[in-house]
């Protein structure tokens, strides 16, 4: 094998598709010169709102100013700055810099490395009396222990906030996933299942935060009679119409969408247990009630694999299969972040030492996953 063929890539993690009468509306919008926010964006909030069966949506300017305007609306409902947030200790950094950007302290609990999300059992033993919020992530669009969370809630009368930036459209039983807690969040960029190229979303179903959310976005501004007051410290976090016009038309085919991301990722579960992969990798597993909204598909190696995630992740990279790294223990193994350890996290670190993911996008093939399991069985068949 070349080098041409060895670094081509053949099975990308991710794609998305400006869809024509997308085109059609932003060259319109740029003939018109409406650019900034408008009417486009009022209908994809609408519209997100309805998908997603929640009263309200507030849009902005990327997934990580989605969680932290979220935040910091509950400063408004009295939360004081410096509060703690628990947070999982496995997630993507912008999770985490949220909380500080809002100017709270993030307080870290370890994962399950079978669901990759928080563990309800770490988290009543992490609250204490500077805890005012729960911040809850559905990783790779895997739903989170959400009833156990909830009744720790409410019981220390805690405010929830869901991020999903990867869940979009993920359920547990009829009830989709950012209809927990107070707010969700929703990351809109290019390789999610709803996508306006950057971008994010905030729901919820309270009126007041919906407010107190749209002032935020826009320097804390708000409309007193026919004059702009400033009534808090804001952000400027707007989107512009032609993010929102992509995200419009996007956002009107995701249900096929996620349909065929989970075709996708239900065949390469099946694979991986009827090939015997399960022997050697951890592999997500949907539990009964629960509807994975897949966003990638996660592989961890389990402890004593005669080969190490460094071999792995080379063969899968040398074979043209795109994939990522399964983020970070945040406390332990980013610098900035150390500070706030409070607890050791070994399952976030193992997760994060030998674990990889993989993409299973609409725009994948057959051939293509077929690609991918006929790759692994060929380094399992070279190192075992």
């Amino acid at each position: 094998m070349n080098i041409s063929e060895k670094t081509k890539c053949k099975v990308p993690f991710g794609t998305m598709s400006v869809e024509p009468e997308a085109i059609q509306l932003i060259n319109t919008m740029l003939a018109n010169k409406m650019l900034t926010n408008g009417k486009c964006v009022q209908e994809f909030e609408n519209q997100f709102a309805k998908a997603f069966q929640q009263n309200y949506a507030v849009a902005v300017s990327s997934g990580t100013d989605a969680v932290t305007l979220a935040l910091a609306t509950l400063h408004d409902f009295g939360v004081p700055r410096g509060a703690k947030v628990i947070v999982p200790a496995l997630t993507f950094i912008a999770t985490a810099n949220a909380v500080l950007n809002a100017g709270f302290q993030p307080k870290f609990i370890d994962v399950d490395r079978n669901t990759l999300n928080m563990n309800p059992y770490e988290l009543e033993e992490a609250i204490d009396g500077e805890t005012r919020a729960i911040l809850v992530v559905h990783l790779m669009g895997n739903p989170a222990a959400m009833d156990k969370i909830k009744e720790i809630a409410d019981k220390y009368d805690l405010f929830l906030i869901e991020d999903c930036a990867e869940a979009h459209g993920a359920m547990i039983g009829h009830k989709y996933v950012g209809s927990w807690g107070i707010m969700a969040c929703y990351s809109l960029y290019a390789a999610h299942i709803v996508s306006s190229i950057e971008g994010g979303m905030v729901t919820t179903n309270h009126i007041e935060c919906d407010k107190i959310l749209r002032s935020l976005r826009n320097h804390g501004m708000e409309m007193q009679g026919s004059n702009w007051t400033f009534e808090r410290v804001g952000y400027s976090s707007k989107m512009n119409e032609l993010e929102a016009a992509i995200g419009l038309y996007n956002l009107k085919y995701h249900g096929a969408t996620k349909m065929k991301r989970r075709i996708n990722m239900l065949h390469l579960m099946r694979e991986f247990k009827e090939k015997g992969f399960d022997k050697y990798f951890l592999i997500l597993e949907e539990k009964p009630n629960t509807q994975i909204s897949a966003h990638a598909f996660s592989i961890i190696l389990k402890p004593n694999c005669p080969f190490t995630k460094t071999e792995f992740v080379k063969h899968l990279s040398d074979r043209g299969i795109d994939n990522r790294n399964l983020f970070y223990s945040i406390p332990t193994q980013c610098e900035a972040y150390k500070k706030y350890a409070s607890n050791i996290y070994p399952e976030a670190e193992y997760c994060s030492n030998n674990g990889t993911h993989i993409g299973v996008h609409q725009d994948l093939t057959l051939n293509q996953l077929e690609y991918v399991i006929k790759s692994i069985e060929e380094f399992l068949y070279e190192k075992t």
